[in-house]
């Protein structure tokens, strides 16, 4: 009941303010933009290999459309992300409520799970506006439904990963822009990890690739469905939002 006050009075602020607006419009301008050319390059593409049969059998709406669409999608979402993050604790901090706020008879794991809840499920509605696009491909050729789905649930699981890093950011400045840049900043660090595993190689190669969010992010692109990437998503974010409650804890015991 407690972690639902806090979502209803969390989603309450998002939308009163003029962040979740500039957030969403500027995302769906940059996706739209980027569908249309990749979606433009395979019509011509198509119509080229109607006078070229080879051409035709490599020609693939998923492989040609939706992943470019996916990787472009989460390109804009490691730029966006921590715009819709960076208030949530920051700007209690700076007011000076999270004092009050944590002195509630409310358990700081509620506190947290109702600000989390509140990020993901904005989240959740700005990409659920995306599915325009498969939409309006599918009016014009046949789409796969697996590859289609898991897409998305990988933008899901990465979204979530990427709010709960941002959250944990906000939770240990009163500077919104600091905690903006600071998720961008580790964000991107996981993000070009998996660069240099072909340098690195070996053991150490492996590692770095499998600590890149990007790397696991592949496979839901192409369709297939890998559990070591599920739970590399879940623990990320697991660890995360720990952390988040070990500097609400920490807060709460400097009084």
């Amino acid at each position: 009941m407690r972690v639902w006050a806090i979502f209803k009075k969390e989603l309450r602020l998002y939308f009163t303010s003029p962040v979740a607006y500039v957030v969403f419009t500027i995302f769906l301008l940059i996706a739209g933009y980027f569908f249309y050319n990749i979606f433009a390059f395979f019509t011509l593409a198509s119509m080229q290999s109607a006078m070229n049969p080879a051409m035709a059998r490599d020609l693939n709406v998923t492989d040609g459309v939706m992943r470019p669409l996916f990787s472009n999608v989460s390109v804009i979402l490691l730029l966006l992300m921590p715009l819709l993050t960076m208030r949530l604790f920051a700007e209690e901090r700076r007011s000076g409520t999270i004092e009050l706020l944590l002195t509630y008879p409310v358990r700081d794991g509620a506190v947290l799970l109702g600000k989390y809840a509140a990020a993901l499920v904005l989240y959740a509605s700005m990409l659920a506006l995306t599915l325009l696009y498969p939409g309006i491909v599918a009016y014009f050729v046949r789409l796969e439904a697996g590859p289609l789905l898991t897409g998305y649930l990988g933008l899901v699981l990465m979204g979530a990963t990427f709010i709960a890093v941002g959250v944990f950011a906000s939770s240990l400045t009163e500077n919104q822009i600091v905690a903006s840049i600071t998720t961008f900043g580790i964000l991107l660090i996981f993000w070009i990890l998996g660069w240099s595993a072909d340098y690195a190689g070996g053991a150490a190669g492996k590692l770095l690739q499998h600590l890149s969010i990007i790397e696991h992010n592949e496979s839901f692109a192409r369709g297939v469905l890998d559990t070591k990437d599920i739970i590399y998503y879940v623990d990320f974010t697991v660890l995360a939002l720990f952390l988040t409650l070990r500097s609400l804890e920490t807060r709460r015991w400097k009084g």
